[in-house]
């Protein structure tokens, strides 16, 4: 799995100019799964990124979590994070999960997502979406499961 974890003032997702996802601060998180992902990881990549300490206290430290500042986590599935750019100038996403695997995967990670954060929203598996984001720092972190 490969997350791409976006701090954020706020965050929304669309589809076919219709909100189907937003958050206030908090985390959007673009989240891929490889070919050879298992239900197994998704509790460790959940907890890594519900517990980064990368929201800022007072003075200034990033001290505090997502689950620390009670914020929102959009999750946005993205098969493109496992794009090989290596050969040629077209990716090759072959190390990517097929679509009915990682549509499981997508609803599994939301279903346990939702039972550690109390506002999880989501763009829709496999539709064309519009993210809108505004950063806050920016601060964006890259998890990949296999490192």
């Amino acid at each position: 799995m490969r997350a791409v974890i976006q701090r954020v003032k706020e965050s929304s997702v669309f589809v076919d100019n219709t909100c189907v996802g937003h958050i206030e601060r908090g985390l959007l998180v673009l989240l891929g799964f490889a070919r050879d992902d298992t239900e197994e990881g998704i509790d460790w990549l959940i907890d890594k990124i519900v517990n980064l300490r990368i929201f800022e206290k007072e003075d200034g430290k990033f001290d505090e979590s997502l689950l620390d500042i009670d914020g929102g986590l959009l999750l946005v599935s993205q098969f493109t994070l496992y794009g090989d750019c290596a050969k040629g100038r077209r990716p090759s996403f072959s190390d990517a999960m097929p679509s009915p695997e990682a549509r499981k995967m997508f609803e599994a990670f939301v279903d346990r997502a939702r039972s550690r954060v109390a506002n999880v929203q989501t763009g829709v598996f496999q539709a064309h979406m519009d993210v809108a984001l505004v950063n806050d720092g920016p601060v964006t972190i890259i998890i990949d499961s296999r490192k």
